[in-house]
């Protein structure tokens, strides 16, 4: 897999992890650590983690790793807003601020 086919697997990761995140987070109301575990979000979760690693591995064999693994970082971003818009999390300008670094240095190291 090369070309574009890399950077649709390394895509393909980010969403699985941001997929995997957002589950594990609403399973995570449980009442014993047991009955989280056990939660089905939980375990579709934990999958979609496995289905990332898959797609990243797939990434992996073209992508350079200087490369492919900052660009995960986007994951922080939208998993960050969908802590707000889901979860109702609170959200600070420092916050932001720090999401907006994130995207520049992803941005950056996509140019170079």
């Amino acid at each position: 897999m090369g070309g574009i086919g890399a950077y649709l697997a390394l895509a393909a990761a980010i969403l699985a992890g941001v997929i995997g995140q957002t589950l594990l987070k609403s399973g995570a109301g449980a009442a014993t650590l047991v009955e989280q575990f056990l939660h089905p979000r939980t375990i579709i979760g934990i999958g979609a983690y496995g289905t990332g690693a898959i797609f990243y591995v797939l990434a992996l064999r073209t992508i350079p790793l200087s490369v492919a693994f900052p660009s995960v970082a986007v994951s922080y971003v939208v998993v960050a807003g969908l802590g707000v818009f889901m979860f109702h999390e609170p959200f600070s300008l420092i916050q932001g601020a720090g999401l907006a670094c994130i995207c520049l240095g992803v941005v950056l190291l996509q140019m170079g």
